[in-house]
């Protein structure tokens, strides 16, 4: 029985030890294969097992060879600890999982924006490539219909070339001479006039047959009225027309001789031509729109007729405000051009002295001194010319008139009055 229990204490040794050793094993010791400590099994050396008590009674392997110990309790521990590992990797894979989801959920209504956006940005562009695409294909018909209107439009085309060209001609020409003043050439004065003249007489000549001349005097001119193009065609012929004749009147306000018409004269003569030829050119297509908007195919119907008197009258209505606005524009005219008004006062010769005998504008000698409110002197036309297109004095800025005159340069305005 001593024995025995002799024997037992030893092997509860031999298991402690066997535990110690393999929770601290030697570093010198060879590593173990993974099959091995897969298998819970623990590989002492001799030496160490030579240390162990009781190892002369047990019936041991023989000296150096190995001794492996299986340990049956190490399995539990080792699935334990295994389990602990997994959940605790699970939980931080849950808990990143979960970080991620909640981090990508604060971010999808910022990208959810932006992506409208992009749509609209990317579908704008689809729009634009397939427009740009189309024109590609049909640029070559759009060419050859271009083609086909041009010839079958030639005479009309070429004439209102002809005729835009020969109005910026002329109104740039006579602006030139009337800014040379006493220096204007009156040959070439004769020569716009001529030009002017010939041009509006080609053009009615060319045209006979559809009796464009009658639309200056108010009256219906011998064309489709419920053709559109007709009508537009007759009535822009006829606004240029009406330029060309009052251009030829202020070439003859330019043949007048100065004795006879000064130049604050005929900037008033030059004003009042423009603002009533203005006027005249928004009365003349009254008639030819008016006879378009009232006539129909169906005029044997009511509602065809009922429509065409409505558009009619309204088209009146239009023209009656036109007419109100440039009455009160005329009426100023008229003022002016019956006023007496001067600029600023005759200067006396000792202030003409003083102020060293040339006028600052045309740097030559003074004609006709003024004088302004800020005491700067210089000659009646030079500065009247510098107030048809400012109202300050040329030197100090001193605000000399509350109005600018507009038309007294001889300009004719280049509006096309089509309706």
């Amino acid at each position: 029985m001593k024995l025995r229990a002799q024997y037992d204490r030893g092997t509860h040794c031999e298991t402690r030890r066997s535990f110690k050793l393999r929770d601290s094993p030697d570093p010198m010791q060879p590593d173990s294969s993974p099959q091995e400590r897969n298998g819970l099994s623990l590989t002492l050396q001799p030496e160490l097992l030579a240390r162990m008590p009781g190892a002369g009674s047990s019936s041991g392997p023989e000296t150096g060879d190995d001794v492996r110990v299986p340990i049956g309790s190490s399995s539990g521990s080792a699935s334990g600890r295994g389990a602990t590992s997994r959940r605790v990797r699970t939980a931080s894979h849950d808990h990143s999982h979960s970080h991620g989801h909640t981090h990508s959920h604060e971010h999808e209504s910022d990208s959810g924006e932006s992506d409208l956006e992009s749509g609209e940005s990317s579908s704008s562009l689809s729009e634009l490539r397939y427009l740009l695409r189309w024109l590609k294909k049909s640029l070559p018909f759009i060419v050859i219909l271009s083609a086909k209107l041009v010839i079958q439009h030639a005479l009309g085309l070429a004439v209102a070339v002809g005729l835009f060209t020969t109005f910026m001609y002329v109104n740039k020409s006579i602006q030139t001479q009337v800014f040379f003043h006493d220096r204007r050439r009156k040959l070439h004065c004769a020569w716009l006039l001529v030009f002017l003249a010939s041009s509006s007489l080609l053009v009615f000549y060319t045209f006979h047959t559809q009796s464009l001349y009658r639309c200056l005097i108010f009256a219906n001119a011998t064309i489709d009225s419920q053709n559109f193009w007709e009508v537009l065609w007759s009535v822009g012929v006829t606004n240029f027309i009406v330029k060309f004749f009052f251009m030829g009147l202020k070439c003859l306000i330019l043949l007048v001789p100065s004795p006879l018409m000064t130049y604050r004269q005929r900037g008033q003569w030059y004003m009042l031509i423009e603002e009533t030829g203005q006027l005249y050119q928004v009365i003349a297509p009254v008639p030819l729109w008016f006879r378009y908007l009232v006539s129909y195919d169906e005029m044997e119907t009511s509602v065809g007729l009922t429509l065409g008197i409505l558009l009619a009258l309204l088209y009146l209505i239009m023209k009656l405000l036109a007419l109100y606005g440039l009455s009160g524009s005329l009426q100023k005219t008229l003022r002016t051009f019956f006023s007496s008004e001067l600029n600023g006062a005759p200067a006396s010769p000792a202030q003409v002295r003083e102020a060293g005998d040339v006028c600052p504008i045309c740097q030559a000698d003074f004609k006709q001194p003024r004088v302004l409110v800020c005491q700067h002197i210089f000659c009646e036309e030079c500065i009247a010319q510098w107030l048809n297109q400012e109202r300050t004095c040329p030197l100090c800025r001193t605000v000399i008139t509350d109005k600018v005159n507009k038309w007294k340069d001889g300009a004719t305005s280049a509006y096309l009055q089509i309706y």
